[in-house]
């Protein structure tokens, strides 16, 4: 049966990435179908089912979108939330105003999204919720932790959704890629105001580090989509789905790591009990 896929951040990377691969697979013979959505449609092409505007912190327009998917074609298969917000700066260096942008963006505009589809995906006993998460959802960044932050809540958050819709067919994948060669390092990232004691720490050296890695990431965002549409078809795929080799090498580091934190650890912490 054919598809009916609804894909966030569809005018730029990998959620571009993503709603292109299933429009060349539909015109391949899987009729699979897209609803493509953005908050600026300009750039998105116009030979999807649908392309609508929708901006992820604007309860209205999620819900709209949800509706007309619903209407038009009957069913919501698979939501892709990509639509993100990038931001480099310190703890210290962040306002309150910084921090509420990315996660309004990054974790709840996927919680709105997510809430919006799951009744219909409840009723029709089956779906599938991609959730766009990066390596910064498992190893925090110094200079990136509001992204982190936001990364982080989304993966918990999905990790107990997965279990919450298990029993009506619903599944879920999270995917943390490393660097894909996308705007993402580039025009779309923003950055907090700086503050010159971290100029020469960690911190302050990934802005100038972002600047220099775009254009040459190594991750190539077609096969990166590729591997999702994979892991949708897939019902043995596993709920993390890491894309690069440097999300499975820092990924593998960070796991490694907290073991044998947890080892060090291990009589202090049973110790801790009546």
């Amino acid at each position: 049966m054919a598809k009916i896929w609804l894909v966030t951040g569809a005018s730029s990377g990998l959620g571009r990435a993503v709603a292109g691969a299933v429009q060349a697979r539909g015109r391949a013979g899987q009729a699979d179908i897209v609803v493509a959505t953005a908050r600026d449609t300009a750039a998105i092409a116009d030979d999807f089912a649908a392309v609508l505007r929708v901006d992820v912190r604007d309860q209205g327009t999620v819900d709209a979108a949800v509706e007309h998917t619903i209407r038009t074609h009957g069913r919501v298969d698979v939501l892709v939330n990509s639509a993100g917000h990038g931001l480099v700066g310190a703890v210290e260096e962040l306002s309150d105003g910084d921090l509420r942008q990315v996660l309004d963006v990054n974790l709840f505009g996927a919680v709105r999204m997510t809430r919006a589809v799951l009744p219909h995906m409840r009723d029709q006993r089956g779906g599938h919720v991609v959730q766009l998460s990066s390596v910064g959802g498992v190893v925090g960044n110094p200079g990136h932790a509001a992204y982190a932050a936001s990364k982080f809540a989304l993966e918990g958050l999905s990790e107990a959704l997965a279990g919450e819709v298990a029993p009506w067919g619903i599944r879920v994948t999270i995917v943390e890629p490393g660097p894909f060669r996308t705007a993402f390092a580039g025009r779309s990232i923003h950055y907090a105001d700086r503050l010159d004691a971290y100029a020469q720490t960690p911190a302050g050296r990934l802005r100038e580090r972002f600047a220099d890695q775009d254009g040459h990431q190594p991750g190539d965002p077609d096969k990166a989509a590729r591997a999702i549409l994979a892991a949708v078809d897939d019902p043995a795929s596993p709920l993390r789905l890491p894309l690069g080799s440097a999300a499975v090498d820092r990924i593998r580091a960070k796991l490694t790591a907290q073991l044998d934190d947890l080892a060090s650890c291990d009589t202090t912490a049973r110790d801790a009990e009546y």
